[in-house]
């Protein structure tokens, strides 16, 4: 009886680990297909377009955007940005992206104290960096 027991379980391990295997492979499949096809760090997003982007801001700014412009979704799915203030995490956002050509932004309020070297992270749903973005905050 304890053979025939150690065999089940030996055969549902079997089959959990190839499940989670097969979804291992679907996620980097769909991971690997995503691709950044524009994107902005700006003062607005207007009509899903980015307004008065640059990569230097005055730290009287107030708040910035983040805008992405993904391409070769397949299905829907998520992106994150994440938002550092040097090396330090600020802000993480999962945004959803849901046909083959989509935008999507996330903001951070900036306060004036917070000048300095920026940068946003473009994560893609298996959380690999699709895209890293600096930009600085000025006097």
């Amino acid at each position: 009886m304890k053979r025939f027991h150690s065999s089940r379980i030996v055969v549902i391990a079997t089959i959990i680990t190839g499940l989670l295997s097969l979804t291992a492979i679907i996620q980097a499949q769909a991971a690997g297909s995503l691709a950044v096809e524009s994107y902005a760090i700006c003062r607005d997003v207007v009509a899903r377009e980015p307004i008065d982007a640059g990569t230097s801001f005055p730290a009287s700014v107030g708040k910035l955007y983040c805008f992405t412009k993904i391409a070769n979704v397949k299905g829907p799915g998520r992106i994150t940005h994440v938002w550092y203030y040097g090396e330090t995490e600020r802000a993480r956002v999962a945004l959803a992206v849901d046909s083959p050509s989509w935008r999507t932004c996330s903001s951070k309020i900036i306060q004036a104290h917070e000048i300095g070297g920026w940068s946003v992270d473009v994560l893609g749903p298996g959380g690999e960096r699709l895209l890293y973005i600096p930009f600085e905050i000025t006097r």
